[in-house]
């Protein structure tokens, strides 16, 4: 596409934004409920989440670089980036947040077949399953091929048994997306990626309070789940091959850690320092200068993430790019919220009150903590920068 054709495309985006994206839709982010997840017991906060949702959905906006024979716009990377920077010139939300489309999604892109395609794509982008994804088990987290959930053969089913952890949201989901071994005698070649319901006979969860007052994750417990190896031609309830799925399982943690980053923009890389004195007034000198050196950083980190995401869309990106970009947008992100925190001073150590949104600030850099621990540990994400960009000894 040329430049002319990309200034037309830019033009266009902009007035159908204007025209569709309502005022709310415009306002940051203030509380779980400001976001919408979709899936079969989704209801909308109000009349213009619901009107913001259903236009970009009907313009294929949810997934605009998706096919749009899998519910997407079709568009081009350079097509998608400008949406992008529109969205964000204005403030817009993401008319839908989705495991689906950050995770899932990409996977089934690769290496679903055209049944799981038409299916689960685009219902995805049509909001209208939830999912959930099930990797990490108690002692098997960083090590996550001694996973032992264990899916049992009979036939044209699995009967599947064992435990996850840390799995987000899996009590609001519809359905999981789970690693399940399926031949205990080879560790890496013995695992499946696995598709199913929650709703399914032996599936139970058990939300984990966090320091930070809130349950985003759960146990999820699987007691002789039946998973019946098809949903229908050319539907198999497993992506890739049988005893393949850490195949699958790698290529989708390149977009979880994408997505934990924050590399494609969003409020953990975005300047603080004139919010900062808008809300404190005047700072101490010294902290003036971290904040606008966190603000520098920010911005570079931004344009790192441009770069990468230009990168992978093409095929060029480093296999461990992700596991960097998956450091430095956590650390940036922890560093963020401290920075906040000094700056409220001893408001913001609040816990209760209407003045502080229920204690916001501090639950917000309470929960950062689990930035850097989430989808691989920064110790973990050191040591595979050290040794695949590196090219440093192992110890």
């Amino acid at each position: 596409m040329s430049d002319t054709d990309l200034e037309g495309f830019r033009a266009e985006t902009r007035a159908w934004l204007e025209a569709n994206c309502p005022p709310e839709m415009r306002e940051p982010v203030r509380d779980e409920d400001d976001v919408y997840w979709g899936g079969r017991n989704a209801t909308f906060k109000n009349d213009a989440q619901k009107a913001w949702f259903e236009a970009c959905r009907d313009k294929g906006y949810t997934v605009p670089a998706w096919p749009k024979e899998y519910g997407g716009a079709g568009l081009s990377p350079a097509q998608a980036k400008v949406l992008r920077e529109e969205m964000a010139a204005i403030g817009a939300r993401p008319p839908l947040s989705s495991f689906g489309i950050w995770m899932l999604g990409p996977a089934l892109l690769h290496f679903g077949t055209e049944g799981q395609k038409q299916r689960f794509l685009n219902e995805i982008a049509r909001g209208e399953i939830r999912w959930c994804q099930g990797y990490s088990e108690p002692g098997s987290g960083s090590d996550l091929v001694s996973l032992q959930t264990y899916g049992e053969d009979k036939g044209d089913h699995w009967v599947v048994n064992g435990q996850k952890i840390w799995t987000s949201y899996a009590d609001k989901a519809d359905w999981i997306f789970c690693l399940v071994r399926t031949d205990k005698e080879n560790k890496y070649q013995g695992i499946t990626f696995m598709l199913y319901d929650m709703a399914s006979p032996g599936v139970s969860t058990k939300p984990i309070l966090l320091i930070s007052g809130s349950s985003p994750f759960c146990e999820t417990f699987f007691d002789d789940v039946q998973v019946p190896k098809s949903y229908g031609e050319d539907v198999p309830a497993y992506v890739g091959q049988v005893n393949r799925g850490w195949d699958v399982a790698k290529y989708l943690l390149g977009h979880e850690r994408e997505m934990i980053s924050g590399a494609d923009g969003g409020d953990r890389t975005s300047a603080i320092g004139a919010a900062m004195l808008r809300l404190s007034g005047e700072l101490d000198p010294v902290l003036r200068a971290e904040l606008a050196q966190f603000d520098v950083d920010a911005l570079a980190y931004s344009a790192m993430g441009e770069k990468f995401l230009d990168e992978i869309k093409v095929g060029k990106a480093h296999p461990a790019q992700p596991n960097m970009m998956k450091y430095a947008g956590t650390e940036l992100n922890k560093r963020r919220h401290e920075l906040m925190m000094a700056a409220g001073g001893t408001r913001a150590l609040e816990w209760d009150s209407g003045e502080t949104d229920g204690g916001k600030p501090s639950r917000n850099w309470l929960r950062t903590k689990a930035n850097s621990i989430e989808g691989g540990t920064s110790e973990v994400m050191l040591n595979v920068i050290s040794k695949r960009i590196l090219d440093l000894p192992g110890a």
